[in-house]
């Protein structure tokens, strides 16, 4: 499963999977297990907002400082989201 970073956010490493890339961008939020059990799901618009489709077992302080990372960071992200997605950001047609 590609991760976005090596490193982790919050206590969570952000990362899709090659399965998943039919969908609009979007970045799961996983423990060390990297397993969609208990993950978050936030889908990522044109502009860097997420919308929250699954909280998993995030807290809610936990969400809100993921979604600041995305929002900073969501440009380079979507490049590593294009080397095997085709799909664009979350609402664009």
């Amino acid at each position: 499963m590609p991760k976005y970073y090596e490193f982790k956010v919050c206590g969570y490493y952000l990362y899709y999977t090659a399965s998943c890339v039919i969908e609009a961008m979007h970045v799961h939020a996983s423990d060390r297990k990297l397993t969609e059990a208990g993950s978050a799901k936030f889908f990522v618009k044109s502009n860097g907002d997420t919308t929250v489709e699954k909280q998993g077992n995030l807290k809610e302080r936990e969400i809100r400082k993921i979604r600041e990372f995305i929002k900073e960071h969501y440009r380079e992200m979507y490049l590593k989201w294009l080397e095997i997605a085709d799909t664009g950001f979350y609402g664009d047609k």
